[in-house]
């Protein structure tokens, strides 16, 4: 399944998008608040997941590209939260590479798998999550119309204590 936008394609991961995806997980700004660079062993699992996922789903963490050049830049998606989390139900997520950072993409994009999640897959609640220090995924996250509540705030269960990635702030939104 293909989502498309005015300037992206959501599309099922290729063989062509390893490298890309290896380095942008290598890149230590990209993870700066989802913990230490991965490695290409890694990466691969995860776009052999994030397909699974979306061959049994009919959603998940699509690769995303520009539309004109066919640019692999990063991946938005929608994920059914663990079940060790506070909460229950589909988030929505996104990681793009720094190239594409500031151009309104990840906003882009998340508007489209929004739609998706409402419209087609007719979901009563999408969440987002951030570690709080995270300013520009919140700015995206406000962008969509998402809203927070400071008392549901939690710290990450797989997130050692005094890590300062643990605390996360939760975003929800309803259609």
């Amino acid at each position: 399944m293909i989502i498309e936008t005015e300037r992206l394609v959501l599309r099922d991961w290729l063989p062509t998008d390893h490298e890309p995806w290896a380095a942008m997980n290598a890149d230590p700004a990209v993870r700066e608040f989802l913990g230490p660079p991965i490695t290409r062993e890694q990466a691969d699992a995860s776009i052999a997941y994030f397909q699974e996922a979306l061959d049994r789903n009919g959603y998940g963490f699509w690769a995303v590209e520009v539309r004109g050049t066919g640019e692999f830049i990063g991946f938005t998606g929608l994920d059914d939260v663990d079940d060790f989390m506070p909460f229950t139900g589909v988030e929505i997520g996104w990681r793009l590479a720094r190239s594409a950072w500031g151009r309104g993409y990840a906003t882009e994009a998340a508007r489209a798998v929004l739609a998706y999640g409402f419209e087609t897959l007719r979901l009563p609640e999408i969440f987002a999550i951030t570690t709080t220090t995270n300013v520009r995924s919140q700015a995206v996250m406000r962008r969509l119309g998402m809203t927070t509540d400071p008392a549901e705030d939690f710290d990450h269960p797989e997130i050692e204590e005094g890590d300062p990635l643990r605390r996360h702030v939760l975003y929800r939104i309803k259609p």
